[in-house]
This record gives structure tokens, sequence and C-alpha cells, in this order.
């Protein structure tokens, strides 16, 4: 570390919008008590002589946290202006949240400072929960029961006042439509389908919504005016449905109850191949986070699950086999990825003598030859679940060592090692999604609430702090919340009415600040 540079994180922590300074008393950072600095004064008391250049001054001000520049900034006008240089900001953004590129982001009108300080005045918004820092509304619109739904806005971290938080949902009534969680308003419905719709992907970057309907019939819609592109008929109903966008172009994996996997281009829905994996079995899909791989598995079977190579489904003849490998295990029961590596799996399992569930670590590579790929498979981790735990229902992944589980009302931590981190009883009744990022996990339960936690990532395996409960309407109305998704702005739920229909209830957070 280099001298005079304190640790990540010191002065990043919760920051909010201004800096307490020669006894002005503001808010600043996350911590129970505010931090009293020295008057920027006495900083250029003594004056340096010979006296830093501009460049000299950049250097040691890139070792600064983001509080130190806001209190340099008070110093004197050079000291301002270094202060407010862009990619010392740039810097901050990149430190402080990994998946902040440039390529990925839209600043529109604000600087790089604006940017870090109004995205982590959203975060500590978000991790307070205060009532007056959201905006919960009800949407109904459905006569039927949501079944699934996905955010089809981008979900990158806007403040230049065109941030947006669409979703779309497909119910039991046969419709699809999209909602503004903003607004608080439905942007459109799509005509009533002749079968029940029962599950949905969508794809931001292209603005396309993909249905599938109990009957195993997929269309693609334009998530803009909910007008249908195309369709396609699978002679089964869909187990399962996986967008894959992938340099070659998007695509639409769709596993029908037959234990055929159709590989489908978006948005015309044309046939590339099939191939059947798990002949008469209902399979399940999982695409890593690179859309390199699909896992494919078929639950409590003695049938081993297989990772294909996404490429080698592209195109594919009759008489070729698809690049895959078969994982030595079976009853497999969950299963995912790590987000922040591009090929690690982790499955949860029955060990040799079915008795007992295990949670197996797997990262996957290729060798490529003049014709043909091979795939490559190493196990780098395994540990058996305490036989005290109930089997998980909910499985998912943070970072590249942390496993989160669902088992009834209870979410627990553990590393891919087997070390226990946390766990968590917060909900009355059992917990029936999770959803995961980088900054937060929130829980839905049949209690009628969900769970909002936040990551501290200052220790070796990142730390997850419950924080907040949102409520929903009244139990003499609704029986729970069944599903729940978030993005940088919104968290949104669906609860379930006791009539046999389903409304969305949205939580909006709004930054307000200069």
């Amino acid at each position: 570390m280099p001298a005079g540079r304190k640790p990540a994180g010191w002065a990043g922590r919760g920051l909010r919008k201004e800096v307490q300074l020669e006894g002005r008393s503001s808010a600043v950072g996350g911590g129970s008590t505010a931090k009293a600095w020295p008057n920027p004064a006495s900083w250029a008391a003594g004056a340096m002589e010979p006296q830093l250049g501009l460049h000299e001054l950049l250097h040691v001000f890139s070792f600064l946290e983001a509080r130190d520049l806001l209190c340099a900034a008070q110093v004197d006008k050079v000291w301002n202006e270094a202060s407010r240089t862009k990619e010392l900001w740039r810097q901050l953004c990149l430190r402080r949240w990994s998946s902040c590129k440039a390529s990925q982001m839209t600043l529109g009108t604000q600087t790089w400072k604006q940017y870090y300080l109004r995205r982590s005045e959203l975060e500590f918004r978000m991790a307070s929960g205060r009532p007056e820092d959201f905006t919960c509304r009800a949407l109904a619109g459905h006569k039927g029961e949501i079944d699934d739904l996905a955010y089809i806005s981008t979900s990158e971290y806007r403040f230049d006042g065109q941030d947006k938080s669409v979703v779309c949902t497909v119910s039991s009534d046969g419709t699809v439509r999209a909602w503004d969680l903003h607004e608080g308003m439905e942007l459109w419905s799509s005509p009533v389908q002749s079968a029940a719709l029962v599950n949905l992907v969508a794809y931001p970057r292209l603005q396309l919504v993909v249905t599938v309907d109990e009957r195993g019939l997929i269309k693609v819609w334009e998530a803009e005016n909910g007008c249908e592109k195309a369709a396609f008929l699978l002679p089964m109903y869909s187990s399962a449905l996986e967008a894959c966008d992938i340099p070659e172009g998007p695509l639409l994996l769709a596993a029908c109850a037959e234990g055929a996997l159709y590989t489908l281009t978006v948005p015309w829905l044309q046939l590339l191949s099939r191939v059947n994996v798990f002949p008469g079995n209902p399979t399940s899909l999982l695409c890593s986070p690179d859309r390199q791989w699909v896992f494919a598995s078929t639950q409590n079977s003695d049938l081993s699950p297989e990772v294909f190579y996404t490429q080698s489904l592209l195109c594919r003849s009759e008489d070729e086999t698809p690049a895959s490998t078969t994982l030595p295990i079976w009853l497999t029961s969950r299963a995912c990825w790590t987000p922040d590596e591009a090929a690690r799996l982790m499955v949860m399992h029955r060990n040799d003598n079915g008795m007992q569930l295990v949670i197996t670590t797997y990262e996957l590579g290729s060798r490529k030859s003049r014709d043909r790929v091979e795939v490559l498979v190493r196990q780098i981790a395994s540990f058996l679940l305490p036989d005290t735990m109930m089997p998980p229902h909910l499985m998912k992944g943070h970072g590249s060592q942390v496993i989160l589980l669902v088992s009834g009302s209870e979410l627990v931590l553990f590393t891919i090692h087997g070390l226990q981190l946390v766990a968590f009883q917060d909900h009355q009744r059992p917990i029936t999604s999770m959803w995961v990022d980088q900054t937060r996990v929130i829980t839905s339960s049949f209690d009628l609430s969900l769970r909002v936690y936040m990551w501290n990532k200052e220790n070796k395996f990142p730390v997850l702090k419950s924080c907040y409960h949102l409520l929903g309407g009244s139990h003499r109305w609704a029986s729970g919340f069944t599903h729940v998704e978030s993005d940088s702005m919104s968290i949104v739920g669906v609860e379930a009415r006791n009539i046999g229909t389903s409304i969305l209830r949205s939580y909006y957070f709004q930054v307000r600040c200069g």
C-alpha cells in the first residue's frame, strides 16, 4: 500500500452528499457518529516550499478517498480545481464498484464526481430504508396470478433524469404486461392469449421480451409497445427458458418437457439446433455469466447433469454431437454460477450413498483443436451440508466464493469450502424467492414482507447485514409475496391475493441531491 494511503473503503462507506467542515454539520458517511474534520485552512498553514505542481498534486490526490477529496477542495482554488479532475473520480468509481466500466455507463450531462456522490447517496437510502427515501405503489391489472416477471429496463445507474424502471409480467390470465415503476402505471397489455402464460425472459439491450404458455408456444414481444414479432411452437410444454446474448447474436434456449434442448435465434425464433439431453424428463437450464456455458439437469434423478459449450449449439447438423461434459454426480437438486467468475459452477446433489446433501464446485474450460472443442472440468471444492439443516429450496452465488441457501424461513451463507458465515431467520414464514446482486440481497416471504440485506466487502469474505423489512398489504387480502426482483433504483415484489389474483408492489428509491 502506498505511503499515506488509507485502506480502500475508509471514506467511501455510505457516503452522503456533503462533508462536515469548519463546524458546519451536514451528512457525510454511514457511521453512527460524525467525524470531526480539521479546518481546511490549516492544511495550507506554512505553505509548502516549493509548491506542488498540478501533476504532483494529482499524483498525491490519486491516493485519497472521496471524503478526503471533498475536504481538499476547501483549501484553495488550485486544490479545488485539482480535486474535481475527471480521472480522480473515475478511478474512485472503478475502485468502489468493480462493474462500473465506462463502456457500460451512460453519464449524460453529469460528471464522474456527480455520479459517485449520487450513487453513494442512493446506496445509503437503499441501506437505510427510511419511508421518506422511497415511494411504495400497488400496481393492479392482471385478472389471474402473476407467474413470472423480469426487468426490461437496463440495470445501469443513471442520474440524468432519464432513469426508468420497467418490468414485464406474465399471468394465468393469458396476458403479458409492462409496468413503469417510477410512474406507477401500466404501459401496455398484450391481447389475451389462448393459454396461460407461465414464463418469460427479457433482453434489455434489444428491448424484447420472450414468453411461453402452458402448451409450449413461445412468442417474442417488443417491450416498447407490446407488438408481437415471432412465434415458435414446442412439441410439449416448456420446462425452462434462458436468454443467452452472445457475440454471435442473441439466442433463446428452451428446454422441452420431453427432455430436449432447443436453440433459437432472437428475435425471429429460427431453429438452430435440437439436442436430446434427458429423454422423457423435464430439464432445467442455467447459463453461465459469460453465456459460454449451459448447465442442464433433471431434478432428483439418477441421470448426471451435463454442461454444454454454447457455441457448439449453433447451426449443428443432425449427426454432430455438441461439445459437452457429464458431471460425475447424481440426484442433483439445485445449482448456480458464481457471478464474479466466468465459469465456476456450484451444484447441490446427494453423496454416493444418497443420504447426505453435498455442494460441489467446478471450474469449466475448453481446449480447441482444428475440428473440435474439448470441454474441461475441474473440481475445486466440496462439502457436506449439516444434517440439522432442512434441504434448501433456493440457492444463489455471490462473488466467487459465497453460496446463499434458503431453507424454510432461514437464509444461510457458506463459503465454497463449507465455512458457515452467517445465518438469518428474519421471516416468520417460508421464504419464496431471493434476489442477489453486488450490493444487496432481498428475500420475499409468505409473511407478506420483503427483507433487505446489504453487503459489506471489507473483510476476506463479504459480510451480509440485515437492514429492514418492506411490508406488503393486509393479510386480510393477501397471502404473501411469491417473487422479488430489483434493479439499481427499485425493488418489486409479486403479492398474491386471496382471490386467486396477484398485484405488483413496487418500492422506488429516489436520489434527491443536486
